[in-house]
């Protein structure tokens, strides 16, 4: 085993990725401190959408590094997928030259338009941080978006740089050949650095249980059949009982032993660090250098206990269950505990006697495990990138196609072959699965915050596409999915938190993003609540202070409506499980 500090120091590119809510920009935050702290040069970068690296260090970032107060030496930026599909748009349109047409430059424009511009604009701001960019920094730390994310961002370089090979007239949605090629020369630089130990290690962060375990497995895995095998792992917020009478603390003690007993050989056989679970936010300075320096932590302070008043999850179904069908959308951080309120709320609509859809667009899907069975009225299923895309370019085939000789065809399907065609086959699948919602209850399971706004992104450039062309006189009325979601007759927004101060101030966040998008939160569910339980642990009761404070957060800043789900020692795994949540004989005595 290693020390996790020294984790830091044998290369220049860091990169710490895992499933949503095991620490990562913690961790990547510590990381890039204690670098700093010992005189060298560092740029710490987030590449998720929805970065909190402003909250984490307490001060306002943007797409330019800025030093970091109080911690010589440290750098930190976001890369702003507008500011860069921006930036990449005016360097395709002056690839076009002075001589180009009003309608060749109004074409492009167009082309550029879409969610894919986005995607393909801050991959090229990571790449050229891989191929360069920041010469002055001694090393460079990616704070990356959960798994699914993070897995499409590290292939996107023999991605592009495959479809860069075999195609000389570009990507109908990325504008013209010109405008890729450019860039060729960049991502092949990415892709060997990417896969060079000298110069890049992958820090794979999991939590010490079963699901967050599982996922780094399987991440480690796809890692290393993109040849990226240079990895080590940190299992983040270890815990050990002090008093093994207290039924709470010594079941969260246990279940971490047997989680981490049964690690997969993928992750057993690699360099692997623990790091103790702390009893307060990792937010700010000083709880940060406390992740390195464990001795250095605030003793910790027994709160005393205080009545929680809030509904639990069985209210809110059966307030769902009362419109007789519709979308539920759960939205919210990464390990917040989406896809357990998804599926409670899915079985719990079944168990009252209706028909439910329960999916997923999170590449990392893990609702089926989660339900773990059949029952009658209940559908289980998941939006799957490869098998959407597959219909996709059939589709499109058997259509545009239809018509055209072998050489367009061969033309057509070389096109569909762009990395921006899953995004528009998932775009495609996730509006096919609202519209079911007119005659049934569908459940949506969505992915991390940030991978959930692309796709909003997408909803709202295909609704603009749509408007700008209808006829307003034409019969009949255009609906599209984005007005399905501003439906609150229609769509129901449940946004899932833990009582922390990240997750509250993101899913504050996403709140703010859907309502600029004319989309209003039906209420928030705050998991994991420590207050219910009655544990006397010292360390976790320590937690509480902080716990309550966010609770309350919640409540005077944020939503209109909050429930409450407790800390269970138990996962909520299984059809009798997820049951018992969401009937009222799964809410504990006060």
């Amino acid at each position: 085993m290693t020390q996790f500090s020294e984790l830091n120091a044998p290369t220049r590119y860091l990169f710490f990725t895992g499933k949503g809510g095991v620490g990562k920009t913690s961790l990547s935050c510590a990381s890039a401190i204690a670098l700093a702290d010992r005189g060298l040069r560092v740029l710490l970068v987030s590449t998720d959408p929805a970065s909190n690296l402003d909250e984490m260090l307490s001060v306002e970032l943007s797409s330019e590094p800025r030093e970091i107060p109080l911690v010589k030496g440290l750098f930190a930026m976001n890369i702003d997928p507008e500011a860069a599909a921006a930036q990449y748009r005016t360097r395709v349109l002056d690839q076009l030259g002075p001589d180009a047409s009003d309608t060749e430059k109004s074409t492009v424009r167009e082309q550029l338009s879409g969610a894919c511009t986005t995607e393909i604009a801050a991959f090229d701001e990571f790449v050229g941080l891989l191929a360069g960019d920041a010469p002055d920094f001694d090393h460079i730390v990616f704070d990356t978006a959960p798994t699914g994310h993070t897995l499409r961002l590290l292939s996107l370089p023999k991605a592009w740089t495959g479809f860069l090979e075999n195609n000389e007239r570009g990507a109908s949605c990325l504008g013209p050949h010109s405008g890729l090629k450019m860039q060729e020369a960049r991502f092949r630089e990415a892709l060997r650095c990417l896969g060079d130990p000298a110069r890049t290690t992958i820090v794979l962060v999991t939590r010490p249980d079963r699901g967050a375990i599982r996922e780094a497995a399987r991440t480690s895995a796809e890692l290393s059949a993109l040849g990226l095998s240079n990895q080590l792992l940190v299992v983040n917020g270890r815990f050990h009982a002090v008093d093994q009478r207290d039924t709470v603390a010594s079941a969260i003690a246990r279940e971490q032993d047997d989680a981490l007993a049964a690690m997969p050989a993928v992750l057993a056989g690699l360099p692997h660090d623990e790091v103790p679970l702390l009893g307060f936010d990792m937010v700010g300075l000083p709880a940060l250098r406390a992740l390195m320096l464990p001795a250095a932590a605030p003793a910790t302070v027994v709160e005393p206990d205080a009545p929680l008043d809030l509904p639990r999850i069985s209210k809110l179904v059966d307030e769902i269950a009362s419109g007789g069908r519709g979308l539920v959308m759960v939205m919210g951080k990464g390990g917040v505990g989406k896809t357990t309120i998804a599926a409670a709320i899915a079985v719990g609509l079944a168990a009252r006697g209706h028909a439910v859809h329960l999916t997923t667009t999170d590449p990392a899907a893990h609702v089926t495990f989660v339900v773990g069975g059949t029952m009658p009225g209940l559908t289980v299923d998941r939006i799957d990138p490869a098998t959407e895309t597959e219909r996709y370019v059939e589709k499109i085939m058997a259509s545009r196609g239809r018509d055209l000789d072998d050489q367009g065809k061969a033309l057509l399907r070389e096109d569909l072959a762009s990395p921006c065609t899953e995004e528009v086959a998932v775009f495609h699948a996730f509006s096919r699965v609202v519209a079911e919602a007119r005659s049934s209850f569908v459940v949506i399971d969505t992915a991390p915050t940030g991978h959930t706004l692309l796709l909003l992104d997408a909803t709202g450039a295909y609704h603009r596409q749509m408007t700008r062309h209808v006829d307003p006189d034409a019969p009949g009325r255009l609906v599209t999915p984005l007005m399905r979601l501003q439906d609150a007759d229609y769509t129901r927004v449940i946004l899932v938190t833990l009582p922390e101060t990240t997750p509250v101030s993101e899913a504050g966040a996403l709140q703010d993003d859907l309502r600029r998008a004319g989309i209003e939160p039906y209420g928030w569910v705050i998991n994991k609540s420590m207050s219910a339980t009655g544990t006397r642990d010292p360390l976790l009761r320590s937690r509480l202070k902080g716990e309550r404070a966010q609770i309350d957060r919640v409540r005077a800043d944020y939503a209109r409506r909050v429930y409450l789900l407790e800390f269970r020692t138990t996962p909520p795994v299984g059809l009798d499980e997820l049951e018992r949540l969401s009937s009222a004989e799964g809410i504990p005595a006060e």
